[in-house]
């Protein structure tokens, strides 16, 4: 309440000119696309007819005749008049409506006509990074500004790195991410703490509870032989599949994992701050405690980014006719599996973040 009443007018003001700056900024650049944009005039309902497949599912099909002014590229400004399916279920089509733009596929033969590739979304992608950007840096201030630099640096290093594994074909996954991993905790932890002993307790926490989640989780694979786990809910992988889930559940887990150790570190630092008398048990035991509080809330957050996603299969998979055993064997074992496996990492690191903060930050005193 406090942080929301140091919010100025002028702030609030400076927002909402700000989105909408960006909104309308994006919503003109029509011209950096090399695709051709069309932007819809009118939309006529044709009638729709009903659809049943057969397990009984019952949609409905629609068809518009959408007008519209190409708005970019060597056709731009030519009228075109284009037919258009979707359906209620809309998962693989779209219902337009006057004043959206769309993506088209153009074709020449044998005269001018199009296709509807997708809709132009940007705008609504490109508020909310602004609304994002505006609320980091009215509340966090200067710090909101290291949080916006490690995400744009984390974000490049990302896709270098995706680069770097086309370029290797998929050899040695693992060992580029976890490169890249170990890279994303330093430049994080450098940004957002600074270069301190909270910062060298917290990267040693991070990486030391990281390595040894993966290692168990390599173990039990090797045990078990990979009993149940269902790599072809990986959709279009074209290399291995398992280093690829290695990686990315390393990833995943790196994230929860670092905003933990941090907030115990930073926890136990203020402690052994107001309590120098207190002995190393006593802040091993005061992290526990710490841990205890926040990693309930953290493996049920990631439990629902990991299964959040595979949602929409499962259902769809259900709606089909499969089984509930298979449609999860299908689609949401790994999405479980790697909550599993963020489980195991967030508690390894309340150990690893407690045990070293009990020893460092006692040394410290010396």
């Amino acid at each position: 309440m406090q942080l929301i009443k140091k919010v100025t007018w002028f702030q609030i003001l400076a927002i909402i000119l700000v989105c909408i700056g960006t909104v309308f900024l994006v919503a003109h650049n029509d011209r950096f696309y090399s695709d051709p944009i069309m932007k819809v005039t009118s939309v006529k309902n044709q009638g729709k007819y009903k659809v049943t497949d057969e397990f009984q599912n019952v949609d409905h099909q629609h068809k518009q005749l959408v007008s519209g002014t190409i708005t970019n590229g060597k056709y731009a400004g030519k009228k075109l008049t284009i037919s258009n399916l979707y359906s209620d279920s809309g998962a693989m089509d779209h219902n337009l409506h006057k004043g959206q733009k769309v993506f088209l596929t153009v074709h020449k033969q044998p005269n001018l006509r199009a296709t509807v590739k997708d809709v132009k979304r940007d705008t609504s992608v490109a508020f909310l990074f602004a609304l994002a950007i505006c609320l980091l840096l009215v509340f966090l201030k200067w710090q909101g500004i290291t949080v916006i630099s490690s995400i744009v640096i984390n974000s490049i290093l990302f896709i270098i790195a995706i680069r770097i594994n086309e370029h290797i074909q998929g050899a040695r996954v693992i060992l580029n991410f976890s490169i890249l991993a170990l890279i994303f905790c330093v430049i994080t932890l450098l940004l957002v703490v600074g270069w301190n002993q909270r910062m060298v307790i917290s990267l040693a926490s991070v990486v030391g509870a990281t390595a040894l989640t993966i290692i168990i989780l390599m173990i039990v694979f090797r045990v078990t032989h990979e009993r149940g786990v269902y790599y072809e809910s990986m959709q279009y992988v074209t290399q291995l599949p398992r280093p690829l889930f290695v990686a990315e559940v390393l990833i995943g887990v790196l994230g929860a994992v670092m905003d933990e150790s941090v907030d115990i570190v930073a926890s136990l630092a203020t402690l052994k701050t107001e309590r120098p008398e207190l002995t190393r048990r006593e802040i091993f035991d005061s992290g526990r405690q710490i841990g205890k509080s926040i990693m309930g809330p953290l493996v049920n957050v990631l439990f629902f980014v990991f299964m959040a996603e595979t949602l929409p299969m499962t259902l769809l998979f259900l709606k089909n006719g499969n089984s509930w055993g298979y449609s999860f064997s299908m689609n949401m074992s790994l999405g479980m599996l790697s909550s599993l496996v963020s489980a195991i990492g967030i508690v390894m690191t309340v150990i690893f973040s407690s045990f070293l903060s009990s020893i460092w930050l006692k040394a410290g005193e010396k």
